[in-house]
């Protein structure tokens, strides 16, 4: 009997397989898919060094499969059974209104967090959103990709006040969303991506002028004595089947003055951390990678411990992780990550915050939120 089934099943995978591939070839068609650098950037992107036959490498060599292959992964997503792997019920969420937002000093620094790794930064009294996904739907196959587990956000694009930047860490479909873009581009004064990715803003309107393609270490000077930095992370980019790595991928810095927040955006654990502490930190705020992890990924996403390890790392004194809470894209409980990770920062003795959906955080005013609601 087992062999029956085995064969059942390879035929099942199969027909699954195609199925996806005749969506993908509807999806090339959908401006979604992005664009393509020009010829004269991708010569430009040569002279950095890590850009070599149309794809960005990482600093460390990097694989995206440690083990098994990508067949049994997707196999093993779509019929292996994991308990809890999404809410029984919508999230907690506390609304938020772009009044509240416009209620600040230059000194203020504020931090709020509306699922996965979209988030709202204040910080010299400018207004930043990191990787804003703020769409229920994924990508151009919607009935394929996951579905946000709350079908109501915090807020709105179309609520938000102005953007002083939008920072993109790279180009997946759950950190660059199109149909966000297209209703933030015109309330945004920037947008801050890595290499590559401006291809992809100039297909969906973004004006050319508000777009800054920045490589690692570069940085661009905003209002208030902002300083924005890419840094490296150790990930991997691309919205086709044939054009991975044709972007590039960064971590983010925000600093003033006084005032420094780090944002990790995906990516495995790497030396890098530390050497952006060394260079950068301490932090007020370390948004740090926590979620959609697999032993088989290993290098290009971290596990909740080496979460909490690279915001010790970069000299953080106080730790959020993101990348949870809103998609399910690995093989773990919805709210595995931040148990494992609150549980290890106890034990590290590093401060972490945990704020619902929508909660503001705001750093020196009041012991930053602890509950644990997830449970």
């Amino acid at each position: 009997m087992r062999k029956p089934l085995k064969t059942l099943g390879r035929w099942v995978l199969s027909l699954l397989i195609l199925l996806l591939l005749a969506g993908v070839a509807f999806a090339n068609l959908s401006p979604e898919l992005g664009g393509k650098p020009t010829k004269a950037e991708r010569t430009a992107y040569a002279k950095t060094g890590r850009y070599h036959d149309g794809k960005f490498e990482n600093l460390l060599p990097t694989e995206m499969m440690t083990g098994g292959s990508m067949v049994g992964a997707l196999w093993r997503f779509l019929f292996s059974k994991v308990p809890n792997t999404e809410p029984a019920a919508p999230l907690p969420t506390q609304p938020l209104d772009s009044a509240q937002i416009k209620q600040k000093t230059a000194e203020t620094l504020r931090v709020t967090w509306f699922g996965h790794s979209a988030s709202l930064v204040e910080i010299a009294g400018q207004n930043l959103l990191l990787d804003p996904m703020l769409s229920v739907d994924m990508g151009p196959l919607s009935w394929v990709t996951p579905k946000r587990y709350n079908p109501q956000l915090a807020i709105s694009p179309q609520q938000l006040p102005g953007i002083t930047a939008v920072l993109i860490s790279h180009d997946h479909y759950d950190h660059l969303d199109y149909k966000t873009i297209r209703q933030l581009k015109d309330k945004v004064a920037h947008f801050v991506v890595p290499l590559g990715v401006a291809a992809h803003l100039r297909l969906w309107g973004v004006a050319e002028a508000k777009i800054h393609e920045m490589d690692w270490n570069d940085s661009l000077q905003l209002p208030g004595g902002l300083t924005v930095i890419s840094q490296p992370a150790r990930h991997f980019s691309g919205r086709g089947l044939t054009n991975r790595n044709s972007t590039s991928w960064s971590s983010w810095v925000m600093k003033t003055p006084t005032r420094r927040v780090f944002y990790s955006g995906d990516g495995g654990y790497g030396p890098h951390f530390r050497q952006i502490g060394q260079k950068y930190g301490p932090f007020d705020l370390a948004l740090m990678e926590c979620g959609q992890y697999d032993r088989q990924w290993s290098q290009i996403h971290m596990m909740p411990e080496q979460s909490v390890q690279a915001a010790l790392d970069v000299r953080a004194r106080l730790y959020q992780p993101v990348h949870w809470g809103a998609f399910t894209e690995a093989h773990h409980a919805w709210n595995e990550p931040v148990t494992r990770a609150a549980a290890e920062a106890a034990r590290r003795g590093l401060p972490i915050t945990t704020p619902e959906l929508g909660q503001p955080v705001t750093l020196g005013a009041e012991a930053p939120p602890q509950n644990r609601w997830w449970q």
